[in-house]
């Protein structure tokens, strides 16, 4: 069996995809960094968690949009494609997401209603799974800087 050696040398000069995992590194760090500040303690679930200042998803996939546009050309059915689809992460983050953490909410202060009158004892429900307008702007924002550094310099 042949080994096509040009796919991962391909794969490793994609600047698409790295500009666009780069973003999502860079947002997610920001996000850490920022919990750091805020909290005055590290919690490793910043890292993996969902939610928060800046949005990753969105950082991710405006950088990809971008870059997409940067490559193929803005009035591109490729570009057309990556911006529907960043367009449809910042809807869920900010919507479907934020609404069911909104839910999670109201079904903890059930379980905790429940659990104190001694009746059911229920593991509560991740709560914060959405973001903000503000957090999924500063994600987009951020990405599209970080895909204009990375094709511009």
């Amino acid at each position: 069996m042949r080994v096509d050696f040009d796919f991962a040398r391909e794969f490793f000069h994609n600047q698409v995809l790295f500009t666009s995992l780069a973003a999502w590194a860079i947002a997610q760090t920001t996000k850490v960094a920022l919990g750091v500040i805020r909290e005055k303690k590290f919690n490793f679930k910043w890292f993996v968690g969902t939610g928060g200042m800046p949005s990753s998803h969105v950082a991710g996939m405006m950088a990809l949009a971008t870059s997409v546009g940067f490559v193929c050309g803005f009035d591109s059915y490729q570009f057309a494609i990556a911006f529907v689809v960043a367009l449809i992460v910042m809807f869920d983050a900010q919507g479907v997401r934020r609404a069911s953490g909104r839910q999670a909410v109201i079904l903890n202060r059930m379980i905790d209603d429940i659990y104190l009158k001694k009746k059911i004892e229920e593991k509560k429900v991740i709560e914060f799974l959405g973001h903000t307008p503000v957090e999924v702007f500063a994600g987009a924002i951020m990405g599209v800087l970080v895909a204009i550094i990375s094709f511009k310099i």
